[in-house]
């Protein structure tokens, strides 16, 4: 991928590309985004850029070996790392990345902005939570334990650093702290406060920015299908959640719990905690006065609006602490029936 493809974020690109020209190459950096902005194109393009043989202009060329091999992801000095766990679409007993790099392949040239639901979905672990295990560490440590088989860089791109446990950071930190010659790590985080301090501290750090509407309608028209079901799911649940919440219908709320536990894989409870917090960001927005950057489809306007003129004033930042935690507890498997018992409970009574 070149800079010139990856949509937003130019000042990023802008910047990474000059740190390739000057030399300043940081052996270990942290990308951190709001999921789905970009963060992995940049990473991608940054790669394709400093191994380009011909780069100019800010961009690297895109016909020399090192780039057509890069549009293909199969660059030989380029590896991925990934949340894994077991699932039918590997016999591994300790799977790795490499065990569902072909799926990761062909998720990210297909949409390089997609989701941790979306990657969960593609290796067929929806039922399960992903992790990086010490088996990932040590294999990582073998394949950059090899020469190169270029003269450029050899990468290392790790998606999501938060899902790695304390073994699996013991093994790494000398590595990122001291890598071989013209070895990089490009870390990409959803929850930079949930990365292990011990290799956050070693990374030069760079945020990601959120996308422009216009930019966000871009990235939706490169994904190769568009499916509605979940967010119709989702908002379904929400609807009828919040009306009854703001009628004080306590036992249909709870039903509405019900619902959110019953989604099929924990991922889904988190991408619909995710959905819940952006309605409530959105019935906030309104509530101030700032429509225009609500985010809200013209078909939703009006159950928006109800709702903001519903709720009391300090209800929506309430919420909002209380749908995070629930996220975060739901990684950390907690019983699903109770938390979104105790979070519809916290909503009835904030309202």
């Amino acid at each position: 991928m070149k800079f010139s493809e990856v949509i937003g974020n130019e000042t990023v690109a802008k910047a990474l590309a000059s740190m390739a020209d000057s030399g300043r190459v940081a052996h270990a950096m942290l990308l951190y985004e709001n999921e789905g902005c970009g963060a992995l194109a940049l990473a991608l393009a940054y790669v394709q850029y400093l191994n380009c043989a011909n780069r100019s202009g800010g961009d690297s060329c895109g016909e020399c070996p090192s780039c057509r091999q890069m549009a293909k992801l199969i660059h030989p000095d380029v590896h991925f790392v990934f949340p894994v766990n077991k699932g039918p679409k590997t016999s591994d007993d300790k799977p790795t990345s490499e065990s569902y790099v072909k799926y990761w392949r062909e998720l990210a040239l297909a949409d390089p902005y997609f989701t941790e639901a979306d990657l969960q979905k593609a290796i067929g672990i929806e039922s399960k939570t992903g992790l990086i295990a010490v088996a990932e560490a040590k294999s990582i440590i073998t394949k950059l334990s090899l020469s190169s088989v270029y003269d450029g860089y050899k990468a290392v791109i790790f998606y999501l650093p938060e899902k790695m446990n304390q073994e699996t950071a013991n093994r790494l930190l000398k590595m990122v702290e001291e890598p071989p010659v013209n070895t990089l790590f490009l870390f990409i985080t959803h929850a930079p406060e949930k990365v292990l301090q011990t290799i956050f501290s070693r990374c030069q750090s760079i945020r990601v920015m959120p996308l422009t509407k216009e930019e966000k309608l871009q990235v939706e028209a490169l994904k190769p299908q568009v499916d509605d079901h979940d967010r119709n799911t989702f908002m379904d649940i929400f609807g009828d959640l919040m009306r009854a919440v703001v009628a004080r219908d306590l036992m249909t709320a709870l039903e509405c719990g019900e619902a959110m536990a019953a989604l099929e894989s924990r991922e889904k409870q988190k991408a619909f905690c995710n959905f819940a917090g952006s309605c409530i960001r959105s019935i906030f927005m309104l509530q101030q006065n700032m429509a225009q950057i609500a985010d809200i489809a013209d078909e939703d306007l009006t159950f928006f609006q109800e709702m903001a003129q519903k709720c009391p004033k300090g209800f929506c930042v309430k919420a909002m602490a209380n749908i995070e935690k629930v996220a975060m507890m739901v990684d950390r498997n907690v019983n699903s029936k109770i938390l979104f018992t105790d979070l519809v409970d916290r909503m009835f009574m904030n309202i």
